[in-house]
């Protein structure tokens, strides 16, 4: 039985999961202004390690502030507005291997990725492809053998079960709010 591909990183590279976006310096003395992509703010601290940009480079926070709805944050040996103007408009990840397990009944998106889904009946509907961040909550993209996408708000009336060791995700189809998204 051939095994199947998921999306993602190979087995051999990290999974990197985003935490914040650096805009632009702050002041003079080399702070960034970072807005946050994370429901974990309390785990932003100096000495954290993490991943600029594209690449992935490695780098440590000096020092971490709130500001505003984000984060004041020092990348160490960025002592300049110019220095750290090098990291403007990077995104900032960590390893998901670095991140501390979530509790019981909870999971990282990127885990939820590659889940064959079924309505409450049984029926096959697809893969989670893809989960889009919106306002209100995530909607899931699922997507069947035929390239067909359905999208599913990411609600409890709507995600009824998920069970990982199964990599089964099981959903309630509602009227009125499944929508195929056409290629």
């Amino acid at each position: 039985m051939a095994e199947k591909k998921l999306s993602g990183s190979p087995k051999s590279e990290p999974v990197y999961l985003t935490i914040g976006f650096i805009r632009r310096p702050h002041g003079v003395t080399g702070e960034a202004i970072m807005d946050l992509h994370t429901d974990f703010p309390e785990r932003i601290k100096a000495g954290r390690k993490v991943y600029l940009g594209e690449g992935h480079e490695a780098a440590t926070l000096g020092s971490v502030r709130p500001h505003g709805d984000g984060m004041l944050v020092r990348i160490r040996g960025c002592e300049t507005p110019e220095a750290v103007g090098r990291y403007r408009n990077h995104w900032v990840y960590v390893k998901t291997t670095e991140v501390p397990p979530l509790p019981e009944g909870r999971h990282y998106k990127y885990e939820l990725i590659g889940l064959s889904v079924v309505d409450d009946a049984g029926s096959p509907l697809g893969i989670l492809h893809e989960i889009l961040e919106t306002g209100a909550n995530d909607v899931y993209v699922i997507k069947n053998e035929a390239g067909k996408e359905i999208l599913l708000p990411a609600i409890p009336a709507v995600i009824l079960e998920t069970d990982m060791e199964a990599r089964l995700m099981k959903v309630h189809l509602l009227d009125g709010l499944i929508e195929d998204r056409e290629k």
